[in-house]
């Protein structure tokens, strides 16, 4: 059964190329959804595909790419998949 995670990243996340980092990151382990910048200096990403894969994809953004530096990982919850297709870099909001 799918699970989805809807997660918001804090700390210095935007400008370190957070987003195409989690975005390889999620299609590598095959993962569907979408990341984004949010205009209050976090990341907004959804993640959907197996329970253990998007539990390693919410464990990977708790240390992100090289030049991030994660204060928080906020998941807000179990919501239902949606069945996105693929995995895209939405723009800021």
């Amino acid at each position: 059964m799918a699970k989805r995670a809807h997660v918001y990243i804090s700390g210095r996340v935007q400008g370190v190329c957070f987003r195409m980092a989690a975005a390889e990151e999620a299609r590598r382990l095959g993962l569907s959804g979408w990341v984004r910048n949010r205009r209050d200096g976090r990341v907004e990403a959804v993640f959907e595909g197996e329970p253990g894969t998007v539990a390693r994809m919410v464990e990977w953004c708790r240390q992100g790419p090289p030049h991030a530096y994660v204060e928080t990982v906020l998941d807000v919850g179990d919501e239902r998949p949606e069945g996105l297709a693929g995995f895209r870099v939405r723009g800021s909001v």
